[in-house]
């Protein structure tokens, strides 16, 4: 079993992580697409879901239960966000098995954990400090407003927090499959993403309105979003940094 077929074994320095890479050369510096391919995303993500939607319900489950044993503990509680890049890292290199032709297996959870885990980790130890000052500068916000500027607080955490899903959402397969550090991960992500803030926003507001549907029926929603909202992330990455 060579590099490219275990997700276990770590990537040769300098590879894409695929011996057929998705669209053409990869493009380290991302490129612009039209508003228009945000819903792709989406689509793209939901394909990827019925390739193996089993699988991809059992991934998502144990995704979920982690998380919320995790963040049931103060003490663990802190481990949640340093969890989620690697996790994620896992699911991307489950895409990407399933672009080689592979198929996506539970065991790419946790594929992130043997896979450029530091650089992972460290994404999500920056994630969980951008986070603390999030919240910390909406508590101040939140003290200093009155109560005719009750939306304030609301604006400020949209203005903050958008900007932090720009800087996350394409840093782990840029970690896992092209040894970006963590810091040129997040600094690449949030430019790139910015680049391309129409269909960025337009996919945002599609994941939004989806999180609140799926959320009705006592969160069992989440077993097809989560699996369709990590796939798309993967498809997001792909189309802004590789070539046509």
């Amino acid at each position: 079993m060579n590099t490219q077929e275990n997700p276990f074994l770590p990537a040769s320095p300098g590879a894409t992580g695929s011996r057929h890479p998705p669209r053409g050369d990869f493009l380290a510096g991302g490129r612009r697409v039209p508003a228009s391919h945000g819903p792709q995303w989406l689509l793209r993500g939901w394909t990827m879901f019925r390739m193996a939607p089993g699988t991809w319900m059992t991934i998502a489950a144990a995704f979920m239960a982690l998380t919320l044993v995790v963040s049931a503990s103060r003490l663990l509680n802190i481990g949640v966000n340093l969890l989620i890049p690697v996790l994620i890292g896992g699911v991307c290199i489950g895409c990407r098995a399933i672009e080689d032709g592979q198929g996506i297996h539970f065991t790419h959870l946790l594929a992130g954990f043997t896979r450029k885990p530091r650089g992972l980790l460290l994404v999500g130890l920056l994630y969980m400090l951008a986070v603390m000052l999030l919240a910390v500068t909406i508590g101040v916000v939140v003290a200093l407003s009155r109560s005719g500027n009750s939306l304030l607080p609301l604006l400020t955490a949209v203005l903050l927090f958008v900007p932090l899903a720009m800087a996350f959402w394409l840093a782990p397969p840029l970690v896992v499959f092209h040894d970006f550090s963590a810091l040129e991960a997040l600094r690449t992500s949030f430019v790139v993403a910015w680049r391309n803030f129409p269909p960025f926003l337009f996919y945002g507001a599609l994941v939004l309105c989806a999180a609140v549907i799926a959320s009705l029926p006592l969160l069992l929603g989440w077993l097809v979003l989560l699996p369709v909202l990590y796939a798309s992330q993967y498809a997001f990455y792909c189309d802004v940094f590789f070539e046509q």
